[in-house]
């Protein structure tokens, strides 16, 4: 079999996966692959020069899609910039799909340039690696994969060639996940049912087909939930909604806590890793339990997992902790309004905003906390995304690019060291759909999130700063650079901007001692 066959089967293959997208970083080796996907009229081709951002980037789509997207690179260390896409997909349960190009093995082990150890590169993270030349046959690529994580094709190639007349006969066909039987579903019933000590949902992460489901279960069962932002149920939940619900439930813990989704972004979570008395039991696609302690699991598609239970019982309020959260909800409304240029403040103030759009993503790791916490409650946003599979900074502008590349109206709120972590992103903007778009960078100066931690707070202050990598970085030649409408906002009369109808970049610089002032009383409110 020749260099050519074998990018034909390998193309091939993934067609018959129902793999229709293909995020490209062109490089030598990799152009004969190249040039065969471009003879292709019923598939999606994206192109980066960056491998980092294109992994997220298909990592995004197939988010948006629900349908497996493949980032094909060239050989050498462009191999090893996936990893970090690779690990989210691998947590988030995504069909993301490498196809590496590499030199030939005789090179291994040689230090010849570009040529590195890929075979095996990913490690646990891939649910296959395959490693073939022309030698080898690629009739079985993908053909037992499960659809369910992410799989390395690695096609090792002599020297490129362009003079080839490719002959590829494969289809389109449509995409099939395996599907899984449910499991310790009988476990979920006994659980609910018995709530005397008193039951709280946590509710995170959702796929959009879910929501309406667990929208339906959590009105009939009536026990109080924290409810994350990528539920898309947040602002839906009415009375059943904690507010400031991590400090309530440290103060007054629930007998039973009951997950649903993806894990929690939330507090109450990591305490519960201390709390053996509480049981927990997780209902979630991916299967992880997201704590190392004991807990139940039940795996499987959450619209089926709850249909299985049947009708759930009428828990309630066990514990009246509800009247205390609409204590809270007015207490917080009156500190977001005292301080209305605090981090916090300004976050509520985008939320609105917000509302105009038609999705909001999140990125780590403090915007999405601040956003769970203080963001408006009366308007839906019923399209939140975000990557909480590792829970990493890098890639998120990138993965916000690519869940949102066909849509108009996308809103993105980071911080502004995960801007800097991923500034070639915005390379793909002149591919995707620009209307109404508005990125907005929370830039309070570094990684204030540590400085919440109790551990940081007792260091000296020139740690600290070297711990929160502080910084003096402004985002207006970066908006300049790929030639984005900018507004930057230090106080909340600059809110009423007039945006653009393509791209926008909202600089937010909050008021440090306002935010020192907001996170003060919020202590306080918690004692």
């Amino acid at each position: 079999m020749s260099d050519t066959v074998l990018i034909e089967t390998s193309i091939e293959a993934c067609l018959a996966a129902g793999i229709g997208e293909f995020v490209i970083c062109a490089g030598a080796r990799n152009l004969p692959i190249v040039t065969a996907l471009a003879e292709l009229t019923d598939i999606q081709v994206w192109s980066h020069f960056d491998e980092r951002a294109a992994g997220f980037f298909a990592l995004g789509r197939i988010m948006d899609s629900g349908y497996p997207c493949a980032v094909i690179t060239t050989s050498g260390t462009a191999v090893a910039e996936l990893l970090p896409s690779v690990i989210e997909a691998h947590y988030q349960q995504r069909p993301l799909v490498v196809i590496t190009a590499d030199r030939p093995k005789s090179y291994r082990g040689t230090g010849a340039p570009q040529a590195i150890e890929q075979a095996g590169i990913f490690g646990p993270y891939v649910e296959h690696a395959v490693d073939l030349d022309a030698s080898e046959s690629a009739d079985d690529v993908l053909a037992d994969w499960s659809g369910a994580s992410p799989y390395h094709i690695n096609l090792c190639l002599d020297e490129p060639s362009l003079s080839t007349e490719w002959q590829l006969a494969g289809e389109l066909a449509d995409f099939e996940r395996v599907r899984e039987p449910l499991s310790n579903v009988t476990e979920l019933v006994s659980f609910v049912h018995d709530h005397w000590r008193g039951l709280v949902v946590m509710l995170g992460g959702l796929e959009p087909e879910d929501t309406e489901e667990v929208l339906h279960f959590l009105k009939e069962l009536g026990a109080p939930v924290i409810a994350d932002a990528t539920s898309g149920l947040r602002e839906q939940l009415g009375k059943l909604a904690l507010v400031q619900g991590d400090a309530l439930l440290k103060a007054t813990p629930p007998g039973k806590v009951l997950r649903i989704g993806e894990v929690p972004v939330g507090r109450f979570w990591r305490d519960l890793e201390n709390m053996p008395d509480v049981d927990v039991l997780s209902v979630t696609r991916t299967g992880f339990s997201g704590l190392s302690r004991p807990s139940t699991v039940v795996t499987g598609g959450i619209s089926r997992c709850l249909r299985g239970m049947g009708e759930p019982p009428k828990v309630g309020d066990v514990l009246d902790i509800l009247r205390l959260s609409k204590r809270n909800q007015a207490q917080v409304l009156e500190l977001l309004e005292a301080y209305p240029e605090s981090e916090p403040g300004m976050i509520y103030q985008i939320s609105m905003l917000a509302t105009e759009g038609e999705s909001v993503y999140l990125g780590n790791s403090l915007p999405i906390r601040e956003w769970n916490d203080f963001a408006q409650r009366e308007i839906p946003h019923e399209l939140v995304r975000a990557n909480r599979g590792a829970n990493g900074i890098d890639g998120q502008i990138s993965s916000w690019l690519g869940t949102t590349a066909v849509d108009s109206g996308a809103w993105g709120i980071f911080g502004d060291l995960t801007t800097m972590y991923d500034l070639s992103s915005l390379a793909i903007l002149p591919q995707i759909n620009r209307e109404k778009r508005v990125l907005v960078v929370i830039n309070n100066g570094g990684g204030r999130i540590f400085e919440q931690l109790p551990a940081v707070r007792e260091l000296d202050e020139a740690l600290v700063k070297v711990i929160a990598n502080e910084h003096k970085t402004h985002f207006s030649s970066w908006a300049e650079m790929w030639g984005l409408d900018y507004h930057q906002i230090t106080g909340i009369e600059q809110l009423d901007v007039e945006l653009s109808e393509e791209t926008s970049v909202i600089e937010v610089i909050p008021d440090a001692k306002q935010t020192a002032a907001f996170w003060q009383s919020i202590k306080r409110l918690s004692s």
